[in-house]
C-alpha cells in the first residue's frame, strides 16, 4: 500500500495529530516520527523505518554524510502507535523543528507520510511543481 494524497488536519492543544483515516491501518502496528529534509517531519511505518535504519547501518561510518544522516535520522526519532481515535503525539522538539502550530499539511509519499507547516509546504510545493513542469527526460533517467 502506498501513502498518497494531501490532507489538512489540525494538531490539538497537546500536540496530537489526527491521522487521515486511510493511513491509520498501515500505522496501527507502530510508527516512527523523525526529522525530515526541508524542515518537515516524516512518519514511517515501523517496518519501513527498520529497513531505512538497516540501509543507514550498511553505509560505512567513515563517510561524513552517512554519520550525519544517521545522527539526524535517529536523534529526533520517536516511536509510537496511533491511539483509538487515530491520533499520534508529536513531541515538542519535533514540532519546533518543523515549525508546526495548529494547522498542518499531511502528505502521502509512497512508503511514508510527511507533516508540513502549511506555509513551508506551499513554498516547497510551488517550487517543486515548477521544476516538475520543466521535466523532459525519459522516465527513470533523472
Amino acid at each position: 500500500m502506498f501513502f498518497m494524497g494531501t490532507y489538512t488536519p489540525k494538531l490539538d492543544e497537546k500536540g496530537r495529530l489526527f491521522l487521515p483515516a486511510k493511513f491509520r491501518d498501515r500505522l496501527a502496528e507502530g510508527l516512527v516520527v523523525t526529522q525530515g529534509q526541508e524542515k518537515c517531519l516524516v512518519v514511517w511505518p515501523e517496518d519501513v523505518f527498520l529497513q531505512e535504519a538497516a540501509r543507514a547501518q550498511a553505509t560505512p561510518m567513515t563517510s561524513r554524510g552517512a554519520r550525519d544522516y544517521a545522527r539526524v535520522l535517529f536523534a529526533g526519532a520517536e516511536e509510537g502507535t496511533p491511539d483509538k481515535q487515530g491520533r499520534i503525539s508529536i513531541a515538542p522538539p519535533l514540532r519546533e523543528y518543523a515549525a508546526l502550530q495548529r494547522d498542518v499539511v499531511v502528505i502521502g509519499v509512497m512508503d511514508r507520510i510527511e507533516i508540513w507547516d502549511p506555509a513551508r509546504w506551499q513554498e516547497y510545493s510551488t517550487a517543486a511543481q515548477e521544476k516538475f513542469a520543466e521535466l523532459d527526460e525519459e522516465p527513470g533517467t533523472a
